[in-house]
């Protein structure tokens, strides 16, 4: 199925988890992807991998840090030129930190908004003029269940994101007369580098049975840190779907895929 034949697509976030599943998806299903990060071994890696599937000759890896504006208006402005236009960005690049919310510092604070909404925000600023040329422009955004639903140690994080899912809604209200889709996808439960990373953010005296909400009542065959999980490829999928024509009435949105965790 190549539902991305002539599409051009920039990833944020690429050089691993959910970032890199979908790059590899939407390659695999013909697209021309930058893949874009600001770790330079997980770009290799994703390298590799393509390599791997064949699908390497349609793939331009990028250093960019999300986090600061120069990089950012540099990096996308150059990721256009490589693929002479953008029809699909796809915002995945993000943190998370965890800390008691009394305990929580405001460099955490700020960190972790100006990675995740604020880097959004300087992505998609520099995007939408290439994703409006063409008419049908799609952004699909990364919020969170921790946007609607109760996750301790993250207040940051969740708020963030709570961010970034109003951002998308203006978003898609904004520029639907111009053609563009504007979509959020809210993963939970998912294996990536940061739900591995999760535990060792989280405080010593992290009361865990703040977290038997939320496990998926659907089976998975992956965990982490303890936790049953489903594998990045979950979301690549679904990106996949909204990205292409399959979602071409779905925006103003989001799209939660946690494996029931919280049905």
């Amino acid at each position: 199925m190549n539902r991305f034949d002539t599409r051009r697509i920039l990833v944020t976030g690429a050089g691993s988890g959910i970032g890199q599943a979908t790059a590899l998806r939407l390659l695999r299903e013909g697209g021309r992807v930058v893949a874009a990060d600001v770790v330079t071994e997980g770009l290799a890696t994703t390298r590799e991998r393509a390599t791997a599937e064949g699908t390497a000759e349609r793939l331009h890896t990028l250093v960019l840090d999300i986090a600061d504006e120069s990089s950012v208006t540099e990096g996308v402005k150059s990721a256009i030129a490589e693929l002479g236009g953008l029809d699909v960005l796809v915002n995945a690049a993000g943190i998370l930190r965890a800390e008691h919310t009394h305990l929580t510092s405001l460099d955490m604070w700020n960190r972790i908004i100006t990675v995740n909404l604020t880097g959004t925000f300087l992505v998609t600023r520099e995007a939408l003029p290439a994703l409006l040329e063409t008419g049908n422009g799609v952004v699909v955004n990364f919020s969170s269940t921790s946007a609607a639903f109760a996750h301790p140690y993250m207040a940051a994080y969740a708020a963030s994101k709570g961010g970034i899912q109003s951002f998308t809604h203006a978003l898609a209200l904004e520029y639907g007369k111009q053609g563009l889709r504007a979509v959020n996808v809210a993963p939970g439960s998912i294996k990536s580098g940061i739900t591995d990373a999760t535990s060792g953010y989280l405080p010593a005296d992290t009361d865990w049975e703040l977290f038997t909400k939320l496990s998926p009542i659907l089976a998975t065959d992956l965990e982490s840190g303890g936790a049953p999980m489903a594998g990045p490829d979950t979301i690549a999928g679904v990106i996949a779907m909204l990205a292409s024509d399959d979602g071409a009435f779905i925006t103003g949105t989001e799209i939660r895929v946690d494996g029931g965790t919280h049905a």
